[in-house]
């Protein structure tokens, strides 16, 4: 028997962290989208009500993300009945901070939760694959670490694919998010078709290196080489407001490097100092601020757990 709600949470994400395009990503303690399902005696999701997206996320169910994987769920456990959906967006959207895979993810924990948690969170991973395709393409540099958390490595799609690399303790990340929206289409749009050798040897090494600063908990060392990416960046960073402003300011207020947080236009800095991290955050608000532009500035740091369950009410609850 069903339980007769549940609810769940689920972090926003740093695609890419600079050179490793599509394949890293990692959480972020706050902020997050929240998603309740109840049960409903009817077959598949519906969505009940969204907060926070200004009216612009589709209700259908068919093209909203949170609904089409809680279907996936309510498909893979095989069941007749189905769920009502409130989705409680916090972040904006095509902002660069996963804000799809957050609501996919949080739809398909929250389904499962209903039903007794009988899925483990790898489990769920097709399932929230399958809501983020219908905004971004079916990739898990989002969906993986809001799903499982921390740093990691996405050489695929399914769930062995997913590598959690090592939390460095001493990470603390500033960012800002201009009022600028940047879909993920337009942004993959402008990529190169062709990398010559010399770029593409450039971007291995510089991937092989973050990772290995990352083992080694060498902060200062993955931002810098988070810096050098020769490929991505060069291609989208007119779609960036104030990218190199943004960057020497940060700088100047003691960030050790700064990129762009998946197709942005969230920019994301990495600093060694909670406190740092906070004056970071207002310095890259400022620039905006003084070209009247519109901005959300914040500091956190990287959750190592990802999604999570908040409450399931039974049915013998009030």
């Amino acid at each position: 028997m069903p339980n007769a709600s549940a609810e769940a949470f689920a972090p926003a994400t740093v695609a890419n962290l600079g050179v490793g395009f599509d394949i890293l990503g990692l959480a972020l303690r706050e902020p997050g989208d929240r998603v309740r399902v109840e049960h409903r005696d009817q077959p598949g999701a519906v969505i009940t009500d969204i907060e926070g997206d200004g009216g612009k996320l589709p209700r259908d169910p068919e093209k909203n993300t949170a609904c089409i994987a809680a279907n996936s769920v309510l498909k893979t456990l095989g069941v007749s009945s189905g769920v009502a959906i409130t989705l409680h967006k916090h972040l904006p959207l095509a902002s660069g901070l996963g804000s799809s895979a957050a609501s996919a993810v949080a739809a398909a924990v929250a389904v499962n939760a209903l039903f007794g948690e009988p899925l483990t969170r790898p489990e769920l991973l097709p399932a929230c694959l399958d809501g983020e395709a219908a905004v971004s393409g079916y990739h898990a540099d989002n969906v993986g670490p809001s799903l499982l958390g921390g740093i990691t490595l996405i050489t695929g799609t399914s769930s062995d694919q997913i590598h959690n690399l090592p939390v460095p303790e001493g990470v603390y990340l500033a960012l800002v998010t201009p009022d600028v929206a940047v879909p993920t289409a337009e942004a993959r749009a402008v990529l190169p078709k062709m990398v010559n050798l010399h770029d593409m040897v450039a971007q291995t090494g510089a991937v092989a290196r973050l990772v290995d600063a990352i083992y080694r908990a060498d902060v200062r060392g993955l931002a810098t080489v988070m810096e050098q990416d020769c490929i991505i960046e060069p291609a989208r960073a007119h779609l960036m407001p104030k990218l190199i402003e943004v960057r020497e300011a940060a700088k100047r207020a003691g960030a050790l490097g700064l990129v762009i947080s998946g197709a942005g236009p969230t920019l994301c800095a990495v600093c060694d100092d909670e406190k740092v991290s906070e004056l970071v955050a207002a310095a890259m608000k400022n620039v905006y601020d003084m070209v009247g532009v519109q901005s959300t500035a914040r500091h956190t740091r990287i959750a190592v757990k990802g999604a999570q369950v908040l409450r399931v009410n039974d049915r013998e609850s009030p």
